[in-house]
């Protein structure tokens, strides 16, 4: 029987056992006391860098390509051949396994980390109202909700919003119901940094106000001049805050999504993108306005790529006009026609500008960029159909010295009528310099299982209970909650609290199980379950190590229903939090686990006997 059928045999037992070894009533399983800090994160030092690529192989008609062999590949760095030393490829689920993926019932509070659907490729849809006007922010939520509702069942997504601060709106999912709750909640915002934020035009600088109502009077001139000088530097400066503001933030979500294994599509709806501020026409010192964030761009382009993130950009503002060419038009009798003329061009080449800057971004990732279509839901399916069949080439550069040179990745088959896409190349730098101060070069088993958003683990199937302990708040949390772990600087979690019960069966075929001398069966598990604020910040943790020491009996019993486990967490009884409890096969360091917001269980009805508290 396999693993899948077994666990979902599991699930159709609706109850979830209560844990004998949480209330101490089984002699043959002993509770060590909870740790009372998280494992420390190890460092470690590659002597060997080993590089990955996602190729995505189409034919003519951006149909994917299936079938290939490591060895129909030829793989350069800097021209120099490369052994091909790790090759896989992933598919989109089909229509068969999507028509077998059934998932059984579960009653209200009860969640699982099983999928039926066989995990693909992660797809963060990034939504910038940083750099993109409101009318075109509502027009891409409409598109979007319009793809939720025709979206492959089983298709993983998270949603991250960019405005005057990077936050993430909803963890990777497959909960095509709960993303469209997500997106009609979601409201456009205005950037302050937009020279038009609302685009509907906006009102006229004020140089233009003056030079209409000087009539041509010379004495104005200096002073026309000084406002367009001023205004142009501030749009300028302007654009270089919200550039360096957008890679500030694709470098957290590069760092985010480290941790998380696997190909990740980031589809990303922008207005614009302003990489690099050219000389403006129509004022009196042009070069004034230069500005350049190229180190900084190819540095976060680099690190998605280590990230295993390709970018799909799609221009948010849909199909434009020429805009040199609306100058001649009768709209503009409100300005001098060279005035027009010197408007309309600047922002024929910031757009254009920043069209070259998307393609760049997804080029440079692996991706594509869509641009002057007004089709946005199906610009995303077929990104994510583009980013979910594709192969995976890993190889150890024949060069193994890291001096921080740019090193070009080039890949090609012996096929005609084939496009290839893949990361254009990497910087050739330690790792350990690319990371935060006090990262590693891949996050340990917990840190990666404990990532707020993050798909649940699934090496440990579980299913979990959770229920309000009783309708009442209270002022301190439960027994043996640590309250506020991260640093004192922060700011202390204050109550009332509610208290939940969380009761889990996990699968004893995913757990290692060994026969004792004395004929029963061992086992050692790890069970934790922290407590997010919707900005990731945890706020109450809960940990305690399971020694099971079960009979032959006890053991054939927990089969069809699970190894059970209890906790108790207290969550403030104000505010948006989420749960994500694991358990760590600490024989193995298998992990499995679930993350569920508070909201879904908050108004279930309490626990009728809850473990007394001491």
């Amino acid at each position: 029987m396999s693993r899948r059928v077994r666990f979902c045999q599991l699930l159709a037992v609706a109850a979830v056992a209560v844990s004998a070894f949480a209330q101490g009533a089984s002699p043959s399983a002993a509770i060590a006391q909870p740790q009372t800090t998280p494992s420390s994160i190890a460092t470690l030092e590659a002597t060997a860098q080993l590089v990955v690529v996602d190729v995505v192989v189409t034919d003519s008609k951006q149909n994917p390509i299936h079938g290939l062999n490591a060895s129909d590949f030829t793989l350069l760095e800097d021209g120099v051949p490369q052994q091909i030393t790790g090759f896989e490829e992933y598919s989109a689920p089909t229509a068969a396994q999507l028509a077998k993926a059934t998932m059984p019932y579960l009653q209200p509070g009860i969640f699982t980390n099983y999928s039926p659907v066989p995990a693909g490729a992660i797809n963060i849809l990034l939504l910038d109202a940083l750099n993109t006007q409101m009318k075109d922010q509502a027009y891409v939520r409409n598109q979007l909700l319009d793809f939720i509702r025709k979206a492959v069942p089983g298709t993983r997504i998270a949603i991250f919003g960019l405005s005057n601060r990077f936050v993430m709106l909803q963890g990777i999912t497959s909960d095509l119901t709960l993303l469209k709750l997500v997106l009609d909640r979601s409201k456009p915002g205005s950037s302050n940094r937009l020279t038009d934020p609302i685009g509907n035009g906006g009102g006229k600088p004020l140089s233009q106000q003056l030079s209409d109502v000087s009539q041509g009077n010379p004495n104005a001139i200096p002073l026309i001049e000084s406002l367009a000088q001023m205004e142009a530097v501030q749009a300028a400066t302007d654009s270089q805050i919200r550039a360096r503001a957008t890679l500030d933030a694709m470098n957290q979500l590069a760092h985010y999504l480290a941790g998380i294994p696997g190909r990740k599509n980031l589809i990303w709806f922008s207005g614009s993108f302003p990489l690099d501020v050219f000389p403006q026409g129509g004022i009196k010192y042009p070069f004034a306005t230069v500005m350049n964030s190229e180190d900084e761009f190819r540095q976060t382009t680099d690190l998605l790529s280590r990230s295993q993130v390709a970018v799909y950009t799609i221009d948010a503002s849909g199909v434009q006009t020429d805009q040199a060419a609306v100058a001649d038009t009768p709209t503009n009798v409100s300005m001098s026609p060279q005035t027009a003329l010197h408007a309309n061009v600047n922002a024929f080449e910031s757009r254009t500008e920043a069209h070259s800057t998307l393609g760049r971004m997804a080029a440079d990732t692996g991706g594509h960029a869509y641009l002057n279509t007004n089709g946005l839901a199906d610009a995303v399916a077929k990104a994510i159909d583009n980013g979910s069949n594709y192969y995976t080439l890993s190889y150890i550069p024949s060069i193994a010295t890291h001096n921080g040179d740019f090193r070009k990745i080039q890949v090609s088959l012996a096929r005609p009528g084939v496009s290839l896409a893949y990361r254009s190349g990497y910087f050739a730098a330690s790792a350990r310099h690319l990371l935060p101060a006090g990262g590693s070069i891949e996050p340990n088993p917990f840190v990666k299982a404990m990532l707020r958003g993050a798909p649940d683990a699934t090496e440990v199937h579980l299913k979990v209970r959770v229920t309000p302990a009783t309708s009442a708040t209270e002022t301190t949390v439960a027994k043996d909650n640590i309250l506020s772990p991260e640093p004192v600087a922060k700011e202390a979690v204050k109550g009332p609290f509610r208290r939940y019960v969380i009761e889990v069966a996990a699968d004893p075929h995913d757990i290692f199980i060994t026969r004792t001398r004395d004929g029963h069966y061992a086992f050692a598990i790890e069970l934790r379950t922290f407590v997010y604020e919707g900005n990731g910040r945890v706020v109450n943790v809960t940990m305690q190590k399971a020694h099971g020491n079960l009979t032959r009996p006890d053991l054939v019993s927990m089969v069809d229903v699970g190894l059970p486990f209890r906790q108790e967490i207290s969550v403030p009884a104000a505010g948006e939090y989420y749960l994500r409890t694991s358990l760590n096969d600490l024989n193995t360091d298998r992990f499995g686990t679930v993350e569920i917001p508070v909201a879904w269980v908050e108004k279930l009805v309490p626990l009728a006997a809850s473990i007394p508290r001491d």
